[in-house]
């Protein structure tokens, strides 16, 4: 059987290889597929007892009539009974109204004849029950249960923690999630009353009442309470899943990214983008790995070789790598092209050995580029340091960041700089730094900075004091769920909210739990890096401190070497996983009659070519670590540090553009510090770096052997930006900042009135004071007269 799994795997693996992932990136995976990922499969008896709870209720109020039948005045009505039942004492009875409310969001299902109705009536009632205030009526449940000090206790006190402990959060957090799910998809059919409520929730989930904050903040204090080991019980799951929808549908995905930083850079006064760097991206094509037949001959020749590679300081070894990864697949290497310069003879005999109609097809496959996907783009401190070298060139000194002046220099210098201006690119980020510069040199003027409360802004501001609890927190999860860590006791359980509380007894139950315990990792994966990521963009664009200060918390917590270590693994096998069963999935499993579920159904598991989630969570991470390597040689030595070349690498064998071309820009970033042998033995990644990733004129990422900084530089490098970094926060957060300056009375009769201690000696040497200190100094009465 386990023979039989892993050869489907490596079946899917081989048609992944060869062909093009059609994977289409975006802010989530399809609507049906978001729901079902709420529920973990151990969870299918609550679906029931949730209907039982409403059914039950609703013969009591209403006699003989389905929900579906009652008009909208009537659902109000049923609606305000059940809000009503949320405010009584007992327990059980505010857990039941609890549960009936969560069977109208999902939808009375019962009543349903196929998934697209159940989706339809949950998007209804979700609308209804926020519009009759039962968002705000949860909340308040919400904290009473974060609040609770004795479900603490007695989770502290217990061995093992089951699904059966977070019950009543399981239920509130559902009906939270899918109220926000539901309300924040837009669609063109959408009522006019619809779109006022929307923007309504949006208000009141990103601006709250002035006394409260945010209720992101309110779920990343859960998730720091869950990591401190105060409240092991929480559902983390869910929590995490909540808090990546309510950071989307308050601060918005991609397409609102894009219009906010053209409309900021509008309000900046700079030129408008050059393009949407995600629509590049789709139609951009992933490369091909190299031709399996000369792969087949180079590693017949490996042997030979082997003594020569370890002359190379950086060559491919991976300090990561586990036991079950060593062997021939993983230790490909990328001599073959490099095969032309070192062994001619040999790679002809490979190229004769093929028969001659593998050899056309593979020259038929071969396609050029028409032209590069990204123009090029030039910073002003590139110009400044192209214009100081040649001014010490030809002229022997230079004139600081002035960029206008070329006397003296050559006529090529001169179309140099041309060129080099026509493809300026002016951020964002630089004009904040730039302003930043400004109000420090003024500090009289710090008072007079007007900052726009957006929704990013004031998340920033709630979440200031803890941000290095809260990245914390999310990486100690990341680590928790990432398919590479091992099981330690004292690690944190991600589990409680999956695990039944009778474990399986038959080997059937047994693989039905193991892939939910693995899908819901995955799940975990998913949420937190798309938290991450969305973070690090919104606070980039807000002001680039914001985001300095998120990216310094998460490099010290570990980030980098984290995501190095979660792709330190066969991501081929991680992206084709099937840790999904379709049968069991919501809606469908409430919708149609469960098939009988065997052991070679479970393995089969469902019939897509890849999991879109685990490619989802993979080039989150990457773009993560991209943003906090970009520009920062300290870091950039990190990543050379824990050797992530070939771990990397190896992420190249999957065929999907994007994960391609951020796994080439991460490699770009190192390639100077790797050597000249790396470069030489890795020609193909070198030339798909060049088809792919954008280029930066004067950039000697190709050819440069010259370290930029000294490795004690780069600390100096990391406490300057957090020098920056504080004196941002402190001059636009602190209510008292620290100033060095003080008041000053320029009025001259009270300081001249003002009564001074005088010392005891004084009157006997105040002659020699007034000639030492007022007769003997001149004074230049033009230059007081100037200032008067």
């Amino acid at each position: 059987m386990e023979g039989n799994s892993k050869g489907r795997r490596r079946e899917s693996e081989a048609s992944l290889d060869s062909s093009n992932v059609e994977f289409v990136y975006d802010d989530t995976d399809h609507p049906y597929t978001e729901l079902a990922e709420l529920y973990s499969y151990t969870e299918e008896q609550d679906l029931n007892l949730n209907r039982n709870c409403f059914e039950e209720e609703f013969k009591d109020h209403v006699n003989d009539l389905r929900w579906t039948s009652l008009t909208s005045a009537e659902h109000r009505i049923y609606i305000m009974h059940l809000l009503d039942k949320l405010e009584v004492v007992n327990r059980e009875k505010r857990l039941s109204a609890s549960r009936a409310i969560l069977y109208l969001s999902q939808g009375v299902f019962g009543e349903c004849d196929n998934e697209a109705d159940v989706v339809r009536w949950s998007k209804y009632n979700s609308f209804l029950l926020y519009n009759m205030g039962a968002f705000a009526a949860f909340l308040e449940l919400l904290n009473m249960e974060i609040a609770n000090s004795q479900a603490c206790s007695s989770a502290l006190r217990k061995p093992a923690l089951s699904l059966a402990d977070s019950t009543d959060l399981r239920v509130l957090l559902s009906v939270m999630y899918l109220m926000v799910e539901n309300i924040r998809q837009e669609s063109e059919n959408d009522d006019p009353e619809w779109k006022i409520l929307r923007a309504n929730f949006r208000e009141e989930l990103a601006f709250p009442v002035h006394p409260e904050e945010p209720f992101a903040h309110l779920l990343f204090a859960m998730v720091t309470k869950f990591c401190s080991g105060h409240c092991p019980h929480f559902p983390m799951k869910k929590v995490l899943l909540l808090l990546w929808k309510v950071l989307l549908f308050t601060l918005g995905g991609f397409p609102e990214l894009q219009s906010m930083k053209e409309k900021k850079r509008s309000e900046l006064g700079l030129p408008p983008l050059l393009e949407d760097s995600i629509q590049v991206m789709k139609n951009m094509k992933a490369i091909s790995p190299p031709t399996y037949g000369i792969e087949l001959g180079e590693q017949q020749k490996r042997g030979r070789r082997s003594r020569r590679d370890s002359l190379d300081l950086y060559n491919e070894k991976d300090p990561f790598k586990n036991d079950e990864l060593q062997g021939p697949e993983e230790e490909e290497s990328e001599e073959t092209d490099n095969m032309m310069d070192t062994e001619p003879e040999a790679q002809e005999k490979d190229l004769l050995s093929q028969p001659l109609a593998s050899l056309r097809a593979n020259s038929e496959r071969v396609c050029f580029p028409k032209g590069l996907p990204w123009p090029p783009k030039v910073r002003e401190k590139d110009i400044e340091n192209f214009l100081e070298m040649s001014r010490n060139k030809f002229i022997g000194f230079t004139l600081g960041n002035d960029t206008e002046t070329l006397v003296g220099l050559p006529r090529p210098i001169h179309e140099s700089v041309k060129t080099l201006k026509q493809h300026k690119y002016v951020s964002v980020a630089d004009v904040q730094i730039k302003k930043e510069e400004e109000l420090e040199k003024c500090p009289m003027l710090l008072g007079q900075e007007k900052v726009e409360e957006t929704p990013c802004e004031l998340l920033y501001k709630s979440m200031l004091t803890n941000i290095p609890q809260y990245m914390i927190a999310l990486l100690k999860i990341l680590l928790a769920a990432a398919p590479t860590s091992k099981a330690k006791t004292d690690s944190i359980n991600i589990l409680a909210d999956v695990l039944p509380e009778e474990m399986p007894i038959t080997i059937l139950q047994s693989m039905k739990l193991g892939i939910d315990v693995n899908r819901h990792k995955e799940i975990i994966v998913k949420s937190v890096s798309a938290i991450l990521l969305l973070l690090l963009k919104h606070f980039k664009l807000n002001h680039i401190f914001q985001f300095e200060y998120v990216s310094q918390h998460l490099v010290f917590a570990n980030c980098i070497p984290l995501i190095l270590k979660f792709f330190n693994q066969n991501i081929m096998s991680y992206i084709c996983a099937k840790n999904s069963i379709s049968a069991l999935e919501f809606p469908s499993c409430v919708v149609h009659e469960l098939p009988e579920l065997t052991a070679e159904s479970l393995e089969t598991g469902d019939n897509n070519q890849f999991c879109w989630r685990n490619l989802f969570s993979c080039i989150n991470l990457l773009k993560i670590l991209n943003k906090l390597t970009k520009w920062k040689h300290s870091r950039t030595m990190m990543l050379v540090v824990f050797k992530s070349a070939p771990i990397l690498k190896r992420a190249l064998k999957v065929k999907q553009a994007i994960l391609q071309l951020y796994v080439l820009k991460l490699l770009k970033l190192q390639t100077k510090y790797l050597g000249r042998q790396w470069r030489k033995s890795n020609m193909k990644t070198m030339s798909a770096i060049y088809q792919l990733v954008r280029h930066r004129m004067n950039d000697d990422w190709a050819y440069g052997n010259d370290i930029d900084a000294r490795p004690w530089d780069f600390q100096a490098e990391e406490c300057t930006l957090r020098g920056n970094i504080e004196r941002f926060n402190s001059r636009r957060y602190e209510k008292n900042p620290s100033w060095e300056f003080a008041p000053v009375d320029n009025c001259l009769l009270s300081v001249v009135g003002q009564t001074l201690e005088l010392p005891g000696d004084f009157h006997y040497t105040y002659e020699l004071w007034l000639e030492r200190e007022v007769f003997s100094k001149p004074i230049h009465w033009e230059e007081l007269l100037q200032y008067s």
